[in-house]
């Protein structure tokens, strides 16, 4: 008999595969059929219209008072350093929002993206072209970085750059892919579950799980304007931070997962406890009660629980074992 459900399941899975420091795959399961794309899409929207990333809005170049002059001793006239410039991607090290820089390249040189790096800023696009120097020739240049959302053309910039300065259009967006594709998930043999796998690919300017993060909290954020006197009736709260979260994955995890010897396994399934939760959430002396768990096994089970960074009875915050036992009543429902 089809089982009649009277909510939608909770995705309890997060797996995160990092194929290199730019690029990385995040998968969450298993939804319900429908729910995956539901959040996908959003999540994806938000990634590439909200991620915050760094962009040069203002270069000043010594002996140059506009876009189509040319520079004595420079191969490239100012409209070609301009485009040079806009490949060059640019890091703030400090929690600064805007630093400004200054240079002086003397030829003969080829100067790239590393010439640019120095105590206030990273280049994370090292190789990527800027100018020629001959040996007679001198490079005085002057930049704004800032750090920013999508793109602001150099219109909306030229109001307020300091006197001297050329404005530039700003492309701030540091994540160069964001694709999500659906798979078909297995759940106690009903095929009727989904994945959802992100794939994303940055520049260098932050990591693909940090992108990922700052959207699901951006999502988070967005919601928080019904507030909680609008809080659904058994509405499952958010996770406050990434400890928090690990935390709560440690609490969701199965028992058979523990590597138990099988006296201490079977003592604790027969006793109908699943979940790694289940003990946290008891005291040592509870724990002791289980039927026919002896105190070889009671110490197994310490011992396992300590190796995870938990124990029987150790405190957890009220909002993750809200969570944990909002989710608990769902699995074993």
């Amino acid at each position: 008999m089809k089982k009649i459900k009277t909510a939608p399941f909770v995705p309890d899975k997060y797996e995160i595969e990092k194929l290199d420091d730019n690029h990385a795959k995040i998968s969450i399961f298993p939804f319900d059929i429908g729910y995956a794309i539901t959040l996908a899409h959003p999540l994806k929207r938000i990634i590439l219209s909200s991620t915050v990333g760094y962009a040069p809005t203002a270069v000043k170049i010594e002996d140059a008072s506009h876009e189509f002059d040319s520079i004595r001793g420079v191969l490239e006239d100012v409209a070609a350093l301009i485009v040079n410039l806009k490949n060059i991607r640019f890091k703030i090290k400090s929690d600064a929002d805007r630093v400004k820089v200054d240079y002086s390249f003397s030829g003969p040189v080829e100067i790239k993206g590393s010439d640019f790096n120095n105590d206030d800023i990273e280049v994370v696009t090292p190789d990527a072209y800027f100018a020629t120097v001959n040996e007679d020739g001198v490079l005085n240049i002057s930049l704004v970085i800032e750090k920013g959302m999508g793109y602001v053309p150099s219109e909306e910039i030229r109001d307020v750059t300091e006197e001297g300065y050329l404005p530039l259009d700003a492309y701030f967006m540091p994540v160069k892919k964001a694709n999500y594709e659906l798979e078909k998930v297995l759940v106690e043999d009903n095929p009727n579950f989904e994945k959802i796998v992100f794939d994303i690919v940055t520049d260098g300017q932050t990591e693909p799980t940090e992108v990922f993060d700052a959207a699901v909290t951006t999502m988070l954020k967005q919601l928080e304007v019904f507030g909680a006197e609008f809080e659904p009736k058994g509405a499952t709260k958010a996770i406050a931070s990434k400890e928090d979260d690990e935390t709560l994955k440690k609490m969701m995890t199965k028992i058979e997962e523990l590597n138990l010897s099988a006296r201490s396994h079977n003592c604790l399934t027969r006793s109908n406890l699943k979940y790694l939760g289940e003990i946290v959430m008891m005291s040592e002396a509870e724990l002791a009660k289980v039927k026919n768990l002896g105190k070889k096994s009671l110490e197994e089970i310490k011992q396992s629980l300590v190796d995870l960074g938990l124990g029987a009875g150790d405190p957890v915050a009220s909002d993750i074992i809200e969570i944990f036992q909002k989710k608990l009543t769902e699995l074993k429902g």
